[in-house]
């Protein structure tokens, strides 16, 4: 029984196209990732709406200084999604209007630029984004014909959803210490560090689900008993008639896999068995995560507005993923190699 993470077990939706091989992040500037809001602040309300650009510091140093630094508390503060580090990024942060006269300390932040302020009514809250627009330097990377053949595969079929190293922890341990929570219901850690640890062993479970029907053929297929989402509304139904093939062979709709919980909506027949098969693999039951909310999580998720630029360094990727969906999944299906971690997600993290 392997708990630990290894990206090199979970199978390529295009292994029959050679990658463009190269490196990453030789630089901040050659990751770029621009948040995409589900909306803009309005001109009025309490809330001051920020739009940062980072280099060098995760989402949470930011936090951090405008809670320590700008005297905001942190349960105040709002952001819609976590970036890199390692990156250069854009993202919206929220604070109570009453604290815009103590902005100008963010020029002792190093590495912050404020674009772009606006003033609306609520907080902003975990999800509150449509996805992310990614810019990316692939050094060392190419032919260029290799990268559209394979970008091309993933906008027909769609972007294979695994969860991204960064979800599992240094040298992929995480799922460990979660495995030992469930069984055990003890632990070391706050309630916060347990709930992350549980998380990463449900985001291995259904890494294993994603690669199982890769195996099977039915990554591109929902079968009876599925819960379907419709990428189009986001809404989510129980497959029952066979005519719902179709659909998914157009990318309209895809097949959900369990973040294991106590109000997820449960598949049934054929595609409950898939589920199964993971959870006796581990020992596990549905029971184990009992203490967990639950959610489904799509196998896939639509590629758009992607391009491939040659440059003297290499190749520059530009794509969009919506919420909850790595860039490290397209990467590695590009590259044909296994691609780093960063230290930060670089979606939104809060399923489950």
């Amino acid at each position: 029984m392997d708990l630990v993470y290894r990206p090199e077990r979970y199978p390529f939706l295009t292994p029959d196209l050679p990658g463009v091989g190269g490196t990453l992040r030789l630089l901040p500037q050659d990751f770029q990732v621009e948040e995409v809001p589900a909306y803009l602040p309005q001109g009025e309300g309490e809330h001051l709406y920020l739009l940062l650009e980072k280099e060098g510091l995760t989402t949470r140093q930011v936090l951090e200084f405008l809670r320590d630094q700008v005297g905001v508390p942190e349960k105040e503060i709002g952001v819609a999604g976590l970036k890199d580090k390692h990156a250069r990024t854009r993202q919206w942060f929220s604070i109570p209007k009453r604290y815009e006269d103590a902005l100008c300390l963010l020029e002792g932040l190093r590495g912050v630029r404020l674009l772009d302020a606006g003033l609306h009514a609520n907080k902003l809250r975990t999800g509150h984004l449509k996805g992310n627009r990614f810019r990316i330097l692939i050094r060392g990377g190419g032919p260029k014909e290799r990268a559209e053949a394979i970008l091309r595969v993933l906008q027909a079929k769609g972007v294979p959803n695994y969860y991204g190293p960064q979800r599992f922890g240094l040298g992929g341990l995480n799922p460990v210490r979660g495995y030992e929570l469930v069984k055990g219901g003890k632990g070391r850690g706050s309630p916060w560090l347990k709930r992350f640890l549980v998380g990463s062993l449900q985001s291995l479970l259904f890494n294993d689900w994603l690669a199982l029907r890769l195996e099977r053929g039915l990554y591109d297929r929902v079968i009876p008993g599925d819960w379907a989402k419709k990428h189009a509304t986001g809404g989510e139904f129980l497959v029952e008639r066979p005519e719902e093939a179709e659909r998914a062979l157009r990318l309209e709709i895809s097949a959900t896999g369990p973040l294991f919980g106590k109000k997820y909506p449960e598949a049934q027949g054929e595609a409950r068995a898939l589920e199964d098969e993971v959870l006796v693999r581990y020992g596990l039951r549905r029971e184990d995560f009992a203490l967990r909310r639950g959610a489904r999580r799509p196998i896939r998720v639509p590629l758009e507005e992607w391009r491939v630029e040659e440059a003297p360094e290499g190749l520059w990727l530009s794509f969009f993923l919506p919420k909850g969906s790595y860039a490290t999944s397209l990467l590695r299906e590009v590259m044909k190699v296994e691609v780093d971690a960063g230290d930060s997600p670089e979606g939104e993290e809060g399923e489950g």
